[in-house]
Order: structure tokens, then sequence, then C-alpha cells
């Protein structure tokens, strides 16, 4: 049984996204892993200052939600980002939330396993090429870790509009095959 962590991004209700972080969520769940999914909605999380104090202490020095979520990032065996593409890449609180996860890399985090779970309204598969590439870019940082899958539901813009999208049972299928 692993500790399984899905981070939805999206600050939209009833996302696109996050329909792919529930999807994932309840895969893992039914393999019988612990699953906690954090939103973002609703969160305070500033930027990254770039004075590397998180190098030293393995803590963040702005007090806002950051920490508590790296802090969970830390304690997973696998994580599973879920964001909407915007411009061909991860929405803009992700990319700040991995920023801000820079106490981790001098830390001894447990996750090996990460996924990227996107929507978009482009229905091309390479949408969301740019996004995967920017969490590998984080992901290559933390020598432990890999990409160990990414589901991509395009064609989707409205709230609630990737409902029997085929994509939710791959995150579904991707969450319960967590090794």
């Amino acid at each position: 049984m692993k500790k399984v962590l899905v981070i939805s991004s999206s600050l939209r209700m009833r996302s696109n996204s996050e329909a792919l972080a529930d999807a994932f969520a309840r895969g893992a769940s039914d393999a019988g892993h612990t699953v906690e999914k954090i939103t973002l909605r609703g969160r305070e999380i500033g930027f990254c200052k770039g004075c590397l104090a998180c190098q030293r202490t393995q803590r963040c020095v702005i007090a806002d939600d950051a920490p508590a979520i790296v802090e969970r990032m830390r304690d997973a065996d696998a994580i599973a980002f879920a964001t909407p593409i915007y411009y061909y890449e991860m929405c803009g609180q992700l990319k700040t939330l991995l920023d801000r996860a820079n106490p981790l890399y001098p830390s001894d985090y447990r996750f090996r396993d990460i996924y990227m779970l996107t929507a978009a309204a482009e229905d091309e598969p390479y949408v969301p090429e740019r996004a995967v590439a920017g969490l590998t870019g984080w992901i290559d940082c933390f020598e432990k870790a890999r990409l160990a899958g990414s589901v991509f539901a395009g064609g989707v813009s409205d709230p609630g509009e990737a409902e029997g999208h085929p994509a939710l049972r791959t995150a579904y299928e991707m969450g319960k095959s967590i090794g």
C-alpha cells in the first residue's frame, strides 16, 4: 500500500482537470492505496523569492499555504498533478507550487512516481507536451523520481464537459495501476 497525493491546480469549480484528478484518486483508492487530494482552489501560494534559505533549513520563509502542501509532497510515495492547459502550458498556480517545492530538493523525499493529468479545449495530441516538459524539468531535479505517466483530456472547455470523456477511464486505470 502506497501513500498517494493528488494535487488539483485548477481554480474553477467542476473543472475538467479536477475530474481527471478525481478519477485517478478513485483508481488509486480502489487499488488499496491511501489517497489524499489537495486542491489549490482557495489556497494562498505566493511566488518563490529565490532566497534559497530553504536549501539550508528545508523550510520556506514565506508564511502561506505552500509549506504544508510541500510537506505532504515530501511524504508521498506517488504524486499526481492535475492542471488545465493554458496557452499550451501548465497553469500558473501549479508552476508556482512547483517553484515553492524547492525545500524538497535537499530533503529525504519519498516520492518516486509522478503523474501528470491535463485537460484543454484543444484536442490535438501535442497540446500537453509543453506542460509535461515543464513538469519533467522539475522531476529531473529529483534523481529518485520519474514521470510514471500522463493523461490528456482534449476537446473539453466548459466546466463538467469532461464527463464521459475516455481520458477519465485512462486516469482511473493509471491510478489503479500504481505499483
